[in-house]
């Protein structure tokens, strides 16, 4: 019945092969990226899609170095939510602790519990005393402890 219905309305509304809603140029992937892959601007081409596609699209220039949180399959309309910062530091990995205060400078070993990007917060714990310790991701390895 509404299968009926819609093709009445469709055969009574007027075509005159003009799509209702312009087309916008829209930023998709020309490729499969998987998970954890980094992202170029070669990764990407602009094609004609219907105005809502572009609505929470990432710019191509913000998504250039960030990786995928998932496989992302060609012809996707990336958003912000597809996207992470690299991992510089992932979980278990061992680290330097740093604790910088007034030109003094003292590092401990230790290993991270959680991983994330460049000033990221992480939890880490110290090998010499073996206390869980926030702290702030600096670099490949290195981080810095917070409030203290």
């Amino acid at each position: 019945m509404a299968t009926l219905l819609l093709a009445a309305l469709l055969a009574a509304t007027p075509s005159t092969g003009v799509p209702a809603h312009p087309l916008v140029n829209v930023p998709v992937l020309n490729r499969t990226v998987e998970r954890g892959e980094t992202l170029s601007a070669a990764d990407f081409v602009t094609e004609q899609r219907a105005p809502g596609w572009a609505r929470g699209v990432t710019p191509v220039a913000a998504a250039i170095g960030l990786q995928a949180a998932r496989r992302l399959n060609a012809g996707t309309v990336v958003r912000d939510g597809d996207l992470t910062r690299p991992q510089v530091v992932r979980r278990g990995e061992a680290v330097t602790i740093a604790l910088v205060r007034n030109g003094l400078s003292i590092t401990t070993a230790g290993r991270a519990l959680s991983g994330g990007g460049v000033g990221d917060p992480v939890r880490v714990v110290s090998l010499a005393t073996n206390r869980t310790l926030d702290a702030t991701i600096e670099s490949s390895g290195h981080v810095r402890l917070v409030g203290q």
